[in-house]
């Protein structure tokens, strides 16, 4: 989802910077604001792929009980990548 709202952003602000020609430079520079947008849509869609392909590790632990032999301990170790959780 976090892609997506970087390309929208990049999409934007793409737009205020190279299609939009509104003179409001006694308001607001829509060209500036038009580049912090592409830059945060940058910076939203890099996270994005970060957080997407940051691997994920859990563990399962399953202890049982042997009256003979003691305390048994079972590990288990499962490793997922994405940002998804499951």
């Amino acid at each position: 989802m976090s892609i997506g709202v970087g390309i929208a952003l990049f999409a934007i602000g793409a737009i205020l910077v190279f299609a939009v020609n509104v003179d409001t430079s006694q308001f607001i520079d829509l060209d500036l604001v038009g580049y912090i947008l592409m830059g945060a849509g940058v910076v939203v869609f890099l996270l994005g792929l970060v957080l997407m392909f940051r691997r994920r590790s859990t563990e399962q632990v399953t202890r049982t009980v042997d009256p003979v032999a003691g305390e048994r301990v079972t590990r288990t170790e499962a490793r997922s990548s994405g940002d998804c959780a499951a």
